[in-house]
């Protein structure tokens, strides 16, 4: 283990503790866009393009479910999914304040009202204990996230839908791979968006997809989303033939992203299992901690690990969680805090008060009588507070890595007495500072 001062304190780093490339791409996916590339190929409309087929039947046959429909972002999937499900104006769907902010806003964009359960303060996960008070007459559907590749409590969250003949949406843009007793995560509910852009654990540069085990949401998420409908494709509904125009949002996918997709699915499932290995050896490795921990999950749920969300305990360590990042991040191991408050306080969702730009939802929340700032969320005030959150690209096993990773938490949690004088001394120098020009402590957020 690196000895001496802590880098925070003066000492020399002990990391950087480097992550596997990612996204990487074979000779034969290169090869196959650049192919699309020269031949011009650069557009498709619909399954009738041999590309676009491709790639929705890999992933169908990957996910297990009957219809895909590939779209330019995770984003654009759980839109469609909304739209597939013919939600809308007025509406209201329930759904997690600990996530991206794509969760939130495609509700927003489909002129629907978000409406947000607590979560769990261990995984920030959806709380289906939560759900059932938020029900109202106007709840159309339930949206639940898989967040940093952690399964959601889909049975749970299954069974509070029936009781109200609520349809569920999945957001497994995280999660590509996320198991509940051996059965992926996009298979529970009635729709599913995932995300494949670069960063994600099928990634390729900007690309989604949903997926649905309805044919009804399917073809109604395509006429709104898709060039005319993709009303050229074969099994086109005649019901739908006299609404099919150009009036769509433009979440077609190019072939040239396509084949990059049917490429990168081939070798997900051996990437998933690196993550998981690499976490499981970190978490046998940081046994004796007392600071620092991996949330555990109920038995037959099996994360994929897009990120790996730590949760620090101040009280036990005496200093506080962005102290302990500020050391972190010193030592070389890049950490941050993913989501910075629970999303109903973002200011961009305040319906008294504001004075930004005007938005396209401000007028709907304000017609439902909306105020986020009064509600509370203990759950995600506790998990946004006690978040250690890392980029997890380690998807070849890596016990050498894993073992300087528990190196530098456990190096960091010997010199806790030091930090505890450290951030007493900042704290004494903040409160003689004239006031209006204390510096704000330094927060690393990840991308």
């Amino acid at each position: 283990m690196h000895r001496g001062k802590l880098a925070l304190l003066g000492g020399s780093p002990a990391g950087p503790v480097p992550a596997d490339p990612h996204p990487s791409f074979s000779r034969r996916a290169l090869r196959r866009a650049m192919d699309l590339l020269e031949r011009g190929m650069t557009v498709g409309l619909g399954k009738h393009h041999p590309i676009i087929r491709e790639a929705e039947d890999r992933v169908a046959r990957w996910q297990k479910v009957k219809h895909c429909m590939v779209v330019s972002s995770g984003h654009a999937a759980l839109q469609c999914a909304l739209i597939g499900l013919e939600v809308g104006p007025g509406d209201e769907v329930i759904t997690t304040p600990y996530s991206w902010g794509a969760s939130t806003s495609c509700i927003l964009h489909c002129g629907a009202i978000p409406v947000f359960t607590d979560v769990d303060a261990s995984t920030g996960l959806m709380d289906p204990a939560t759900i059932e008070p938020l029900v109202t007459r106007r709840t159309r559907a339930i949206l639940a996230v898989h967040i940093h590749g952690q399964p959601a409590d889909m049975p749970a969250i299954l069974r509070a839908a029936r009781k109200r003949s609520l349809a569920v949406i999945e957001d497994g843009s995280q999660a590509h791979g996320a198991e509940i007793r051996g059965k992926r995560v996009g298979r529970f509910g009635d729709a599913a968006g995932f995300s494949c852009m670069g960063f994600k654990l099928l990634g390729t540069a900007e690309a989604g997809y949903l997926v649905t085990p309805r044919e009804d949401v399917y073809w109604k998420a395509a006429l709104c989303s898709q060039h005319m409908g993709r009303s050229p494709d074969p099994g086109f509904p005649s019901s739908l033939r006299p609404y099919a125009d150009s009036l769509v949002y433009s979440y077609r996918l190019s072939p040239v992203t396509a084949v990059l997709l049917s490429e990168q699915i081939k070798k997900v499932d051996r990437e998933i299992a690196g993550r998981r290995r690499n976490v499981e050896e970190l978490r046998r490795r940081m046994r004796g901690l007392e600071c620092l921990s991996i949330p555990e999950l109920p038995p037959g749920f099996v994360a994929s690990y897009y990120t790996l969300s730590l949760n620090f305990d101040e009280e036990r360590a005496g200093i506080s969680r962005d102290t302990f990042l500020e050391a972190l991040n010193a030592e070389g191991v890049a950490a941050g805090c993913y989501v910075p408050s629970p999303i109903p306080r973002w200011e961009r969702l305040r319906t008294k008060g504001y004075r930004g730009p005007r938005t396209p939802w401000t007028e709907n929340l304000l017609r439902a009588g909306i105020d986020y700032r009064s509600m509370s969320f203990p759950g995600c005030d506790e998990k946004v507070r006690r978040a250690v959150d890392m980029d997890w690209n380690y998807v070849r096993r890596a016990p050498g890595r894993m073992a300087r990773l528990a190196g530098i938490f456990a190096r960091i949690e010997e010199h806790l007495p030091e930090l505890r004088d450290w951030e007493l001394r900042r704290q004494s120098r903040a409160a003689a500072t004239p006031r209006g020009r204390a510096r704000p402590s330094r927060r690393e957020v990840l991308r």
